[in-house]
């Protein structure tokens, strides 16, 4: 029988010994929403404030209102309050859980705790944790039947990289502070809710997927909550209500139900076995391909994953990909360019109208350096996308229109994301969408919708051809070419009744401009672009 009344916990960022502050913050909270099942406390439980308040609460003279677990020390000075290593009662109603394990509350919710902060020695100090000691935790998990998660993971640190597909936590840079073996903790036991303290500051991360879209059954999906400290003078937020039945007593649909803000895994390129290819048995995959859609049967060259060679062989391979097997026409340095047609250069990326536009607006964003597809781009150009996405995004809304973008990776040797405005009045977005789906359909087309938060780069190869769509909602539409696909296909869609209503257009080398004419539309973008613009143009 299913369990439908669902507890109530608190969780709560570093104590820092103002005992009293959060227990009388407890009590109000409680006084106004109920009682709560229990109160887990991550980051620095004790501070470096007098013992008075501590043996208030040792003696028993003071009690805490509700059964709280604490993590253990995260520094040499703390480090005695903390008698065994296994856990142990501190004081009535406040237990040390100990340095790392599995605790189930009264609700049956199942808790995995990891004490200190990360070591790069072993053995490991009393107030740290070592790559052992997070192998440990997983294989205890990981080797019980038909594992599929914890409800809770409790941490001190971040996990190294938990902004990558998410919202951004302020000034904090997550691809620099956190424990990669955190992130690589997280991976593995898939925590419904992993809490995590020490940076002071407080932060909601968006929630992420624990599977591959369209090739791995639907997990549920995991959240990051980082609390900031007791009575900090920002009044940011340090107690975090949170409502959750167990995993093991949730019906399984009702598990896997996937929010619409959610987005992909942080930490796929952190976790080395996370996502690993279910359908691929017998085949050997290296890591570098495990978060890839498998589209087909066809596998694309394998690159060494036995780290022979070491960190210089692995960077200097993906070298080959990007030299032009001939003249280059989008190359920005190669003579062939057409740069009386370039509106906009920034560091690693530049915008151009389209030769033979559907419309005087119709660009083209382009990386300066040889590349084939998105999938093969840096991460530094792929920002620089992304803010020219953002950028054309806005400058179109000023127009009283809306963008549409597609690539196709197919009969193409240079990167080009075509960018189409369309005037609000003509359609709305999805009548867009619904135009790329049906004429899809007529063509024998398989257009997917995929997820609005992934990336590109986990559903595609390297030297996988594709068409892909993106609508200025953030939906998506992809397909993996196998044999021929229509080289005007985007163009086509665009130019049709339903949308542009410019039929004679689909054909860019019907409708293409003299030299001059050219030229003065690219100035006259240019200025109108101007305000929009990031970049200072060279």
């Amino acid at each position: 029988m299913l369990v439908t009344e669902k507890p109530v916990q608190l969780a709560c960022g570093d104590v820092e010994g103002k005992f009293d502050m959060l227990f009388n913050r407890v009590r109000a909270v409680q006084k106004k929403s109920g009682e709560f099942d229990l109160l887990l406390c991550v980051g620095n439980f004790f501070g470096s404030t007098p013992e008075t308040e501590w043996e208030e609460y040792r003696t028993c003279a003071k009690k805490a209102p509700i059964p709280t677990y604490v993590l253990g020390a995260n520094n040499l000075e703390t480090v005695h309050y903390f008698p065994d290593v296994n856990g142990c009662e501190l004081a009535e109603n406040i237990t040390y859980l100990g340095r790392k394990g599995i605790f189930s509350g009264t609700s049956g919710l199942q808790i995995a705790y990891l004490s200190g902060t990360e070591s790069l020695s072993e053995p490991a100090p009393a107030y740290s944790f070592s790559s052992k000691d997070v192998s440990e935790l997983k294989i205890s998990l990981l080797s019980t039947p038909k594992f599929k998660g914890v409800d809770i993971l409790l941490t001190s640190p971040w996990p190294r990289g938990v902004g990558n597909f998410g919202n951004k936590p302020g000034e904090m840079d997550t691809k620099r502070c956190g424990s990669v073996l955190i992130s690589n903790l997280a991976t593995s036991l898939k925590p419904r809710y992993h809490f995590a303290a020490l940076e002071k500051t407080y932060y909601e991360r968006l929630p992420y997927r624990n599977h591959v879209v369209l090739q791995e059954n639907a997990q549920h999906v995991s959240r990051f909550i980082a609390l900031a400290n007791v009575g900090n003078t920002s009044k940011k937020k340090y107690l975090y209500a949170f409502s959750i039945l167990p995993m093991r007593s949730m019906d399984p649909a009702e598990l896997v139900k996937q929010p619409q803000d959610v987005t992909e895994n942080p930490y796929q390129k952190s976790g080395k076995e996370a996502h690993k290819p279910k359908m691929l048995s017998g085949a050997e995959e290296e890591p570098a391909c495990q978060f890839f859609f498998d589209l087909s049967k066809q596998h694309g060259k394998k690159r060494p994953s036995d780290g022979k060679g070491g960190q210089h062989s692995q960077l200097k391979q993906p070298k080959k990909i990007h030299q032009p097997t001939g003249p280059c026409w989008f190359c920005l340095s190669s003579p062939e360019v057409e740069k009386h047609l370039v509106v906009s250069i920034g560091t690693h990326c530049y915008l151009a109208l389209a030769k033979g536009g559907l419309s005087n607006d119709h660009v083209l964003i382009l990386p300066i350096g040889h590349y084939q597809s998105v999938v093969e781009l840096s991460s530094e150009a792929m920002e620089e996308i992304d803010k020219y996405k953002s950028a054309l995004k806005k400058f179109f809304r000023s127009k009283g229109k809306r963008y549409v973008l597609f690539e196709r990776n197919y009969r193409s040797q240079h990167l080009q994301l075509q960018v189409i405005p369309v005037p609000l009045s003509c359609c709305a977005t999805e009548d867009i969408k619904e135009s790329f789906i049906l004429q899809a359909q007529e063509q024998e087309i398989e257009l997917l919708e995929i997820p609005e938060h992934s990336d590109i780069k986990q559903i595609a190869q390297p030297g996988t051809p594709y068409f892909y769509v993106e609508l200025d909602t953030g939906e998506k539409l992809f397909h993996r070419i196998k044999k021929k696909f229509p080289l005007q296909f985007g163009r086509e869609v665009l130019a049709s009744e339903a949308i542009l209503n410019v039929p004679g257009r689909a054909d860019w080398q019907q409708c293409t401009a003299s030299r001059d004419e050219a030229e003065a539309t690219a100035k006259a973008f240019r200025e109108d672009f101007q305000p929009f613009d990031f970049s200072e143009l060279q």
